[in-house]
């Protein structure tokens, strides 16, 4: 007998198995990635409700974590076919569901694989959320984004996926949505507790990075000096706000990548 065991809605539902055995099949499913958190249970899927999201047989919803939908990108056929008819298993540094009841989890499918999130970002299928705090599968997810980009696949095969921080308003119409920009930043500046990213000279139409005194230190950590981003060509992922002009604000230090030199 196994015991699956997945947090929803602050409870936990279990199905019959023997806990060892559900141990040790989400321990070796999950040794070969960096993603590889604590594990969270074994289950079953039982339909796709986005690209991150899944419900499972015991009626728990799972949110792929470090993942998000590309604009434009509804389909969930990349996901659906990942999708095996036995148990995956569930791994994550919390299995506290969010407001909505859902948990979030990395999703792993067989013995030494990556995960699912890991799969889709090398399909095209999504975009890497730069919000793991691990380095180290933060790192394996933005491999596997970068390597969908270099092949052009799914989303890649097109243009416009990222965005141009010099067209202010084409961010703008992505009001509330998850967004890639990429640009020079023009300077940097403190304002209160806040430092702001400029990508123009106009507070009230260009597009600019907020990030929180809170974060300083966090990104000094991973070796980045705010200021020292000034001139230089970077990356930026994150949700589009609008404060005069439009807004990501970096909440974390692998929402922004350095691109290009000075």
């Amino acid at each position: 007998m196994r015991v699956t065991a997945i947090a929803h809605a602050g409870r936990r539902i279990t199905t019959c198995a023997s806990p060892i055995v559900g141990l040790l099949l989400s321990t070796s499913i999950a040794g070969a990635s960096a993603c590889s958190f604590e594990p969270q249970g074994t289950g079953r899927i039982a339909d796709v409700i986005d690209i991150r999201t899944l419900r499972m047989t015991d009626g728990a919803e799972i949110r792929l974590a470090g993942i998000e939908p590309a604009i434009g990108w509804s389909s969930t056929t990349a996901l659906t076919a990942l999708i095996p008819d036995g148990d995956v298993a569930l791994h994550g540094d919390s299995d506290t569901p969010d407001r909505y009841g859902r948990q979030s989890a990395f999703i792993f499918v067989e013995t030494d694989g990556p995960p699912l999130q890991v799969r889709l970002l090398r399909a095209g299928a999504a975009l890497a959320s730069g919000t793991v705090p691990d380095g180290a599968c933060a790192t394996e997810l933005a491999a596997a984004e970068a390597e969908a980009r270099r092949l052009k696949t799914g989303i890649w095969s097109g243009n416009g996926v990222i965005k141009n921080a010099a067209i202010p308003g084409d961010i703008q119409a992505e009001l509330g949505r998850f967004v890639v920009v990429e640009g020079r930043v023009l300077s940097v500046r403190e304002a209160g507790a806040t430092t702001y990213l400029n990508f123009g000279r106009r507070w009230t139409r260009d597009f600019a990075v907020s990030i929180s005194r809170r974060m300083v230190t966090a990104f000094a950590g991973a070796g980045i000096t705010l200021k020292s981003l000034e001139r230089r060509r970077i990356r930026v992922r994150g949700w589009v706000e609008s404060r005069g002009g439009p807004r990501i604000e970096a909440r974390h230090v692998g929402q922004i990548e350095v691109v290009g030199d000075q």
